[in-house]
């Protein structure tokens, strides 16, 4: 059926807003190719894509100090001062916790939760549930994890570098409600993907290797070879806890399946189930050190399997143990087909969500070059001419962490470490850390676009202007003064969405002042409308 605009009313704060969604599947048409961009629209372009969206003022700060000598400061990440961050980093409680104190919290919560069990009647369990401490700051601390991930995109100076870190989070993707990953996850963002977020890929890639959360994950943590068994007797074994050690189970393919589909060669790229096989042989025994207890990475040699194995054709003598294994990363991430599909998802998340050859091409040969140093594979992408092709300015659709941030930096929102923006962002379809399968949240448009999620955001772009939401402080004072129609439109228009304001929009915003009598209101509306129309859906 062809797509067709329809008439909505929703009740949002006792206004009633008429606002344009589209039945069934694109509520969003694709924008009008833009001509050569100006400066202020390269800035503006840079800022949606490098970048959570820009700040009020920061599109002709950027224009001034030129957009190519700001996108490589941003692909300098160390020498850009981040002090303000850190200062608002100190603020949450969960970063003072490591894997062993969360582990020990999980497990009090849960032997606390037995007990309750067994000595309350079971009508009543669930009120004595939420009441306990222990449940009650685990939950909390898990909250605070999601919303420090908001507060460092919206706030941080280090744009890119909070982009990578989603984006190598969702590549090597791990489920934070999964058992242990409850208290695994928050060290495995902390400590494998954040310090190598902007490095070679190769150390990300054996990084994430050896983590507990990935391990755990991919249950690669219990993979065996047939036939073996620990050195030790059963009760040495389970000494400190449940899970010690993996009991023998044989052979786990979940991991080497996953890292040759989705963290490096990609579906297409050329292997053979029996090289799934061999590379579940080639990390049997990388595991964990009491897993139920935040331990750290383990090889047992014990479990490893010492007969030979060939993977793409590239034979692994047995016998070597855990070297096999970090050969046949360091293997994977130097082979074409890597380079290829990573390079595509990098064009695909900068530059289109098909991306064009010649974007994948450049970056590939940067790749090759830089030995995969993620900053020159940038640099090519964003200095290359398909970044700034007309054809892709405003082309992607944001993601609900990309509107959510974006919308708090348009109009410099000012978050605690309650978890409100952290809950909007999860409302809106994306809760951080908890996509199920292996391959992390979906880049095109198509996963996210919809007349329900449009409602959603609109909804959420209303409260936030009108600091509805609690514990988020905003400051529309730095957008606009209060005024009448026509000015706050144009203003908003020109801060908000950089001049591309449709006329449509603009009908329905007159439409919906034209009503309001108190100038803060208005003001508050008017901004609230335009973040959550279609323009502003755009980056």
């Amino acid at each position: 059926m062809q797509n067709h605009l329809v008439w909505r009313d929703l009740m949002i704060g006792g206004v009633c807003l008429s606002i344009v969604g589209a039945q069934h599947a694109a509520p969003l048409q694709s924008p009008t190719p833009a001509t050569a961009l100006t400066p202020r629209d390269s800035a503006f372009h840079a800022l949606n894509r490098l970048a959570y969206g820009p700040r009020p003022g920061e599109v002709p700060r950027v224009a001034a100090e030129g957009v190519m000598r700001w996108i490589d400061r941003q692909l300098s990440v160390d020498g850009i001062d981040d002090h303000g961050l850190a200062e608002r980093e100190r603020q949450f409680q969960v970063l003072e916790y490591d894997r062993g104190d969360l582990a020990a919290m999980y497990t009090a919560a849960q032997r606390e939760r037995r007990e309750r069990k067994l000595a309350a009647a079971p009508d009543t369990m669930a009120d004595k549930d939420a009441a306990s401490p222990i449940a009650q700051r685990g939950r909390r601390l898990a909250g605070e994890f999601a919303d420090l991930a908001v507060v460092r995109a919206a706030l941080s100076e280090r744009q890119l570098y909070e982009i990578m870190v989603d984006f190598w989070t969702n590549h090597f993707n791990v489920y934070f409600a999964k058992g242990a990953d409850r208290f695994l996850t928050p060290d495995y963002i902390e400590h494998t993907i954040r310090p190598r977020a902007m490095g070679k890929f190769a150390d990300l890639l054996i990084a994430t290797a050896k983590s507990p959360a990935m391990l755990f994950y991919l249950d690669n943590w219990e993979s065996v070879a047939p036939g073996t068994s620990p050195p030790f007797p059963r009760s040495a074994r389970r000494r400190g806890g449940q899970g010690v050690r993996p009991m023998p189970k044989g052979i786990n393919e979940n991991y080497a399946r996953e890292l040759l589909e989705l963290h490096t060669l990609g579906v297409d790229g050329g292997y053979t189930q029996q090289d799934v096989i061999d590379v579940a042989r080639i990390f049997t025994g990388w595991s964990i050190e009491r897993p139920q207890q935040g331990g750290d990475f383990e090889f047992h040699e014990w479990a490893h399997d010492r007969g030979d194995k060939q993977v793409l054709g590239v034979r692994f003598e047995g016998g070597h143990n855990m070297d096999e294994g970090i050969r046949l990363l360091k293997l994977l991430a130097s082979d074409p087909a890597t380079m290829h599909h990573v390079s595509r998802k990098l064009c695909q998340r900068f530059v289109s969500d098909d991306p064009p050859d010649g974007c994948v091409d450049d970056a590939v040969a940067a790749w090759k070059r830089s030995s995969g140093d993620m900053r020159d594979v940038l640099r090519a992408i964003f200095h290359g001419p398909d970044f700034w092709a007309a054809e892709n300015v405003r082309a992607k659709v944001k993601t609900p962490l990309e509107f959510v941030v974006s919308a708090a930096r348009a109009v410099d929102a000012q978050p605690d470490t309650s978890p409100r923006l952290a809950q909007v962002v999860a409302r809106l379809g994306e809760p951080l850390y908890l996509h199920v399968a292996p391959d992390g949240y979906p880049e095109r448009e198509t996963a996210w676009v919809n007349s329900g999620a449009l409602l959603d955001r609109m909804n959420a772009a209303v409260a936030l202007a009108a600091g509805k939401l609690q514990g988020v402080t905003v400051a529309l004072d730095s957008i606009v003064s209060a005024g009448g129609a026509e000015e706050l439109i144009g203003v908003v228009n020109e801060k908000i969405l950089g001049g591309t304001m449709s006329e449509n929009t603009k009908q329905v915003l007159r439409r919906e002042l034209a009503g309001i009598s108190d100038p803060m209101q208005a003001r508050a509306l008017a901004v609230g409308l335009a973040i959550g129309g279609p323009e502003f859906q755009r980056q």
